[in-house]
C-alpha cells in the first residue's frame, strides 16, 4: 500500500517562499503522473504541477515561474518550491500519484496525500 505524507504547509506573507514535501512510501513500479493538485475555497480542484511518465514537467500558467516541482529518488520525496507567493495561492495543497502500477502487471491505482494548508497573507 502507497501511503503519501505532505508536510511544510504554513501561514506566509505575501511575496514570501514555501516549500512543500511529499514523502512516498509503499512500492511504486511505475506512474502516469506524480504531482501537486491545490483546492481553494469555492474553487475547483486544479493541477499546479506534475511530471508525466515520460520526465516532462508540467506547471499551471497561473505559477509558471514562481514554482518549481523536483525530486529526490533516493528519499523518495517530491517537493513543490514556491516563490512570490500570492494570497491566490491560498489552498489546500495535495501530493498525488496517479496511473501507479506496484509491479509491471498490476493494476492502475490513484494515491493521494491527506493535504497541507498554504496560506497566503496580503
Amino acid at each position: 500500500q502507497v501511503q503519501l505524507v505532505e508536510s511544510g504547509g504554513g501561514l506566509v506573507t505575501a511575496g514570501g517562499p514555501l516549500r512543500l514535501s511529499c514523502v512516498a512510501s509503499g512500492s511504486i513500479f511505475s506512474s502516469n503522473l506524480m504531482g501537486w493538485y491545490r483546492r481553494a475555497p469555492g474553487k475547483q480542484r486544479e493541477l499546479v504541477a506534475g511530471i508525466y511518465s515520460g520526465g516532462r514537467k508540467n506547471y499551471a500558467d497561473s505559477v509558471k515561474g514562481r514554482f518549481t516541482m523536483y525530486r529526490d529518488n533516493a528519499k523518495n520525496t517530491v517537493y513543490l518550491q514556491m516563490n512570490s507567493l500570492k494570497p491566490e495561492d491560498t489552498a489546500v495543497y495535495y501530493c498525488t500519484i496517479l496511473g501507479a502500477r506496484s509491479d509491471s502487471r498490476g493494476p492502475l491505482a490513484d494515491y493521494w496525500g491527506q493535504g497541507t494548508q498554504v496560506t497566503v497573507s496580503s
